[in-house]
């Protein structure tokens, strides 16, 4: 609930820390990068990496992307793998912890559904066994551990953008407005955005590949989240690390990752082939 609520507050009150103190270029740094350093967290580490193992790296590449994505302050790293992996199996099924698709019949059943799958689904219990869906990731005392201390991750992304700002601007109110932007605001846009893929790419958008479920790819999302709104396209190949498999669809996530395989961090890069592709398009 706290994680919900405190950057729903921060959000609400920053106009008015706006109208009083202004907004410097250097809140725009911080949150721009503390937003793309805990986005890929979450699309490159938990999602791409742990979830659904797209690729291969160093352990200490492992580790860094761990903590990116426990900033984001989504939950343990063990937990949301385990989160996603039952979506994956029970996608916009009953069993689905985060389908809008079972709102009800119109319009009102159509945003209990998007609350649902945007944030209500935040609030409900795990499902059972939820443990058995991260048992790789459990072997390692590493992963365990970094699990565990999620609360310390919170807590460094909210100091990391704190002390980033006070030195940019030689003042405590500079550190406060670090703070405010490069943590509290960064975590609601962060949450909200990603939260998205779950709710909007599950209802609109196109669907250029064949799947058993109603995952769309959405061009805004795709920008907005890394890559990660091409979401049609990540279902149909959910272990591929590129999720925009054309030329136009940006997808940042891939691109660091492109990055790292040609810097020799990242190996074992999975893409579906061509033939893949081709038997994988719905027909027109």
């Amino acid at each position: 609930m706290i994680a919900i609520v405190v950057p729903l507050a921060a959000v609400l009150v920053t106009p008015l820390y706006v109208w009083e103190w202004g907004f410097r270029w250097s809140d725009l740094a911080v949150l721009v990068g503390m937003y793309v350093l805990t986005a890929m967290g979450v699309t490159i580490g938990f999602h791409r990496l742990f979830v659904h193992r797209s690729f291969e790296t160093y352990l200490w590449v492992k580790v860094v992307f761990a903590i990116m994505g426990s900033m984001a302050l989504q939950g343990p790293l063990l937990r949301w793998v385990g989160m996603h992996r039952w979506h994956h199996q029970h996608s916009d099924t009953p069993e689905d912890p985060h389908s809008p698709q079972h709102g009800g019949a119109g319009f009102v059943g159509l945003m209990k559904g998007l609350w649902h799958a945007q944030i209500g689904w935040f609030f409900e219990a795990d499902p059972p066994n939820l443990a058995r869906y991260s048992q790789d990731l459990r072997k390692s005392r590493t992963f365990r551990v970094i699990s565990a201390l999620f609360p310390l991750w919170v807590a460094l992304g909210l100091v990391l953008p704190a002390v980033v700002g006070g030195l940019l601007s030689q003042s405590w109110m500079g550190a406060l407005s670090g703070l405010i932007w490069g943590g509290l605001v960064r975590i609601f846009l962060v949450h909200h955005v990603t939260w998205s893929v779950n709710s909007a790419c599950h209802l609109w958008g196109s669907q250029p590949y064949k799947s058993d479920d109603e995952s769309r790819n959405n061009a805004l999302f795709g920008v907005l989240a890394m890559g990660e709104g091409w979401h049609n396209t990540h279902h149909a190949f959910p272990t591929s690390a590129r999720h925009g498999l054309r030329w136009w669809e940006i997808d940042l996530s891939y691109w660091v990752i492109h990055l790292m395989e040609r810097l020799s961090l990242a190996w074992d890069v999975k893409l579906p082939t061509p033939d893949a592709e081709a038997k994988g398009r719905r027909l027109a």
